[in-house]
């Protein structure tokens, strides 16, 4: 059996701004308008992220991007470029520090309805070693 995720919705006040923010930082195409009422960010050749236009309150949500050194270091910097805070833990105030773990780097940031992005060298979640 093969299982692909192939989109998401992400709520947001702004789909086309949230869109293009999220898709100008990660260096990824994105559309004001897609299928639906949508505003996509191509995140790959699998999966999109639909920005929806939501005027009820939302909860925020935690997606992360695991990427090689090159797009870490290309990320970061359109980060810094935007000025958008960010942060080395999952939790807690902007430090602009870049997070360590188990031989990854990997940073936090906020922006711009609440959800919680990151962006990571070497994932974790999949290491049975990290996790004792």
């Amino acid at each position: 059996m093969s299982v692909h995720l192939d989109h998401v919705m992400v709520p947001s006040k702004n789909r086309a701004a949230a869109a293009k923010l999220l898709g100008e930082l990660l260096g990824v195409p994105w559309s004001e308008t897609g299928v639906g009422p949508f505003s996509p960010v191509y995140v790959d050749e699998g999966l999109t992220l639909d920005f929806d236009e939501w005027v009820e309150p939302f909860s925020p949500i935690h997606y992360c991007f695991r990427v090689n050194d090159a797009d870490f270091d290309a990320i970061l910097a359109r980060i810094k470029a935007a000025k958008i805070p960010f942060r080395s833990h999952v939790h807690g105030g902007a430090d602009n520090e870049i997070g360590t773990y188990d031989g990854a780097r990997l940073v936090y940031w906020n922006e711009p309805d609440g959800h919680q992005w990151e962006i990571l060298t070497k994932s974790y979640a999949r290491n049975p070693a990290a996790r004792k």
